[in-house]
């Protein structure tokens, strides 16, 4: 694919001050200097660790046929002078990708992008629009998120939640490319707030909750919900929310044309005469299309929650507010009957013993509680609980996660997480401050997760259900150093238990 440099960022374009003087052909976008190549633009970006301007001699020498900057450097190749070179990748990504979300109709097709953003619940959300809008028949759907990409039908690991605007519509050609015509896509409000997902048009979002997690970046809860709120100002698309949620009310109250989900409430998708067992979570759901009754087979309220959630996005998209006769609201319920299977999202590690384990990605304070109160459903023995917090993240949430683990758990099981340049051990003491709170609890301190782990299970009885919370589905941990070893918590409970 080769683009003039100055179609991707002609005079008139918002932040550019000074536009390419010459034709230059462009044939990749890149904003890592070891990606570059000849006949690569380079965005010098400045990020928390380095500036991308330090890098750009490297990008020259390999080929870089012109640069993004917002400071002049005169290497001898064109140079286009920008007010954020991070803000000037999105425009420029569309362009040169042929805009395949359609935001300035000049493509031949749109891919339906629908994107998840919230707290908690967004990966599985994303899974379930998925696997319903190819259980409606109508098109392939691609996939990004924090578990692992689909793109074109092929599996990829996951670099971050929501990728880097270049990446990103990279990503949607390949998938209108490969004849997928919607993408099920989480956007993380980081994502947001660095306008990565600028133009995107978005033929649905979805907001699912918001609690605490992200303050080290955002600074408040107030700043967390506005980079939230960012998805759902532009014009069309369907908005869907929920209404169970204080900041869902309140997003609900200002887009009156709103699709609403919730669990006993006055939503247009609404889940009542709720009951959980261990086949899963039963519920009568009030729909624009009648009520109709679900088996859900993933426990908790907060599955059926994000169910709905998935089920009014895709149900609205085929028509069902519209009045189409196309939609059809029995193969998605179907589709949620035969379950959604996500990794590391209240994953079952059997091996044969007579107690269960349950590994979920949960390491937030609200995600924690769902968790632990949907275990508790499953059993009337012992709820036994791993968890720790997070490294150079909202230290905030330390302390809750504890008191909500000591307070829930019978035994709570205090290890690490990913620690990055923290010292474990003051990770920990922060932990049991929390946890301390609650008088009588049975609190078990061990900083060596494998430890942890394996402390969980060894006293693990009949009947009792161990939580291993807080990792989910990723496969290495992170030390100071940036070192990252592997490991996964589903492999470490499997050998322990074996």
């Amino acid at each position: 694919m080769h683009v003039r440099l100055d179609e991707l960022l002609p005079a008139g374009t918002p932040g550019v001050l000074r536009a390419p003087d010459r034709p230059v052909e462009i044939d990749a976008l890149v904003y890592d200097s070891r990606r570059a190549r000849p006949g690569s633009l380079f965005f010098c970006v400045p990020g928390e660790r380095s500036d991308g301007h330090d890098f750009a001699s490297r990008a020259v020498a390999a080929g870089a046929a012109a640069l993004v900057l917002e400071r002049p450097l005169d290497l001898g190749v064109e140079e286009v002078l920008v007010q954020s070179a991070r803000a000037a990748m999105a425009p420029a990504a569309v362009r040169f990708n042929g805009d395949p979300t359609g935001f300035y109709a000049e493509s031949g097709s749109q891919l339906r992008v629908i994107g998840i953003t919230g707290t908690n619940g967004k990966t599985t959300t994303a899974f379930m629009v998925r696997a319903l809008i190819e259980a409606a028949g109508r098109e392939r759907c691609g996939l990004l998120g924090t578990v692992k990409g689909i793109v074109g039908g092929q599996e990829r690991p996951a670099a971050r939640t929501t990728p880097e605007a270049i990446d990103l519509q990279a990503d949607f050609r390949a998938m209108l490319d490969a004849g997928e015509g919607s993408c099920a896509m989480e956007v993380s409000s980081h994502a947001l707030a660095l306008g990565r997902t600028a133009g995107v048009r978005f033929a649905a979002a979805i907001f699912t909750n918001l609690t605490q997690d992200h303050l080290d970046f955002h600074g408040s809860m107030e700043d967390y919900f506005q980079a939230k709120r960012l998805l759902f100002l532009q014009e069309g698309g369907l908005k869907v929310i929920n209404l169970g949620d204080p900041y869902g009310q309140r997003l609900a109250a200002e887009l009156p044309a709103a699709i609403t989900f919730g669990i006993d409430c006055d939503a247009d998708y609404c889940a009542t005469d709720i009951s959980v067992g261990r086949e899963g979570t039963s519920a009568r759901l009030q729909t624009p299309a009648g009520s109709h009754d679900l088996l859900l087979p993933l426990p908790g309220a907060f599955n059926l929650a994000n169910a709905l959630g998935a089920l009014a996005a895709v149900h609205g998209l085929n028509g069902a507010h519209g009045g189409s006769e196309d939609a059809d609201i029995k193969p998605l319920l179907a589709a949620l009957a035969r379950g959604v299977r996500v990794p590391g999202r209240f994953e079952p590690v059997d091996e044969g013993q007579d107690f269960a384990v349950l590994v979920d990605y949960a390491h937030t304070p609200d995600s924690l509680e769902n968790v632990l109160r949907a275990a508790r459903e499953l059993t009337a023995r012992r709820l036994i609980c791993v968890f720790g917090a997070g490294g150079d993240r909202d230290r905030g949430k330390r302390p809750l996660m504890g008191e909500i683990g000591a307070r829930l758990a019978d035994v709570a099981i205090v290890t690490s997480d990913n620690p990055r340049s923290e010292d474990p051990q003051q990770i920990v003491a922060e932990v049991l401050a929390g946890a301390s709170k609650v008088s009588g609890a049975q609190v078990i301190v061990e900083p060596d997760r494998r430890q942890a782990i394996a402390a969980a299970i060894a006293q693990a009885q009949a009947d009792d259900i161990v939580v291993i919370a807080g990792k989910g589905h990723e496969q290495g941990q992170e030390l100071a150093g940036g070192v990252k070893i592997p490991f996964d918590d589903a492999t470490v409970a499997r050998e322990e238990l074996r």
